[in-house]
């Protein structure tokens, strides 16, 4: 895989809270994140997860004008490193990257990709887990990845 991933704080905080932060580095072996995601997120992040600064400082305090600044972080980051998908879940977070061109995924996504990968068997005990937390998933987004996983 040549994409670059970069993970906002929203990914971690879930994945971590259902005890499967794992997930990530079993389908993409290593992602990147920033120091204000890493900040935001609060605990240490396991070695596979490598922290990079953006280098235009101007453009992600623009993006803080709109989004939150893990979030501005991780796309200013995203514009800099080519071919890159950055894992947002925020719905406002992810209409700008998409408006600047930048691939995203969320986290429902990355649970979905690792049933499509054989990664894990089932998106179920994970959306199960979720609804457990205080992470919100429509009922349509819900319904619509148990479709799209063949569940």
């Amino acid at each position: 895989m040549s994409n670059t991933i970069i993970s906002d704080t929203s990914c971690l905080i879930i994945l971590t809270n259902i005890d499967e932060i794992d997930l990530l580095r079993k389908l993409y072996g290593k992602i990147i994140t920033t120091a204000e995601v890493a900040e935001e997120f609060g605990q240490t992040l396991p070695e596979w997860i490598e922290i990079r600064v953006a280098s235009d400082e101007f453009r992600q305090r623009i993006l803080e004008l709109q989004i939150d600044k893990g979030e501005a972080s991780a796309i200013a980051l995203a514009i800099e490193l080519s071919d890159s998908v950055v894992i947002l879940d925020d719905y406002k977070a992810r209409k700008l990257a998409e408006s600047l061109g930048i691939q995203i995924i969320g986290t429902i996504g990355i649970i979905i990709k690792a049933k499509r990968q054989g990664v894990i068997e089932s998106i179920k005990p994970f959306l199960q887990k979720i609804r457990q937390t205080d992470f919100r998933i429509s009922e349509e987004i819900e319904k619509r990845a148990l479709e799209e996983s063949g569940e």
